[in-house]
């Protein structure tokens, strides 16, 4: 795919999503963190629904740290691997204290080197919370990105590193959230909606559904 055509899908997504954000609800960086951190194979809206109890009642590293391991079990046990999701928020809480001063890092390395939290929440985090231009490649943008050609590679570091040398920078700030919403609403994993896609003619997927 050559760059005139990248150009052009991300115009599309853009124009076709003016507003692109991620669907997770928060109010601050540390409740992002604690979010993202929850979403793991867990959908966005099972997540908001615990959310929706447990930031009125916990907002903070501390807050949660009062709560204890037990306490925070009971507003996310709703979601899957709730244990060991609750073990790890606890840790990351206790290192934001006693390394960050209870605020949330903006660098990857020390965002990575929080309990729970790989290079696809370290991405999600410096993009959502802090503006940055990074990628983070979820299953949807994984298969966005291969089944257009847009990035095509193996796995998600690969896909990540292609997105990152090719989005055309003005889309690179939004490109995160256009491919998720895109991959989540029109490109979906069993039957792609390529009737309704606005890159339908762009993209190089040869099964296109009717």
């Amino acid at each position: 795919m050559n760059k005139q055509t990248r150009l052009a899908i991300f115009d599309r997504l853009a124009a076709a999503i003016p507003e692109p954000a991620t669907e997770l609800n928060y109010g601050s960086p540390f409740e992002l963190l604690i979010a993202v951190v929850l979403s793991a194979q867990a959908t966005d809206k099972g997540v908001n629904k615990a959310t929706e109890k447990l930031f009125p009642a916990a907002n903070t590293p501390r807050a949660i740290l009062a709560l204890g391991e037990d306490g925070l079990k009971e507003y996310i046990k709703t979601i899957g691997l709730f244990n060991s999701k609750a073990a790890n928020i606890i840790k990351l809480c206790e290192a934001l204290i006693s390394h960050h001063q209870g605020e949330v890092p903006q660098s990857r390395e020390a965002l990575e080197a929080l309990a729970g939290v790989g290079r696809k929440t370290a991405n999600v985090i410096l993009n959502t919370a802090f503006g940055q231009p990074t990628i983070a490649v979820d299953t949807h943008i994984f298969r966005v990105a291969n089944r257009t050609g847009l990035a095509p590679g193996k796995n998600v570091l690969e896909v990540e590193k292609k997105l990152d040398k090719t989005v055309p920078p003005r889309h690179k700030k939004d490109a995160h959230h256009l491919l998720i919403l895109h991959g989540r609403y029109v490109c979906a994993a069993r039957k792609p909606r390529c009737p309704d896609c606005c890159i339908a003619d762009l993209c190089e997927f040869k099964e296109k559904t009717r």
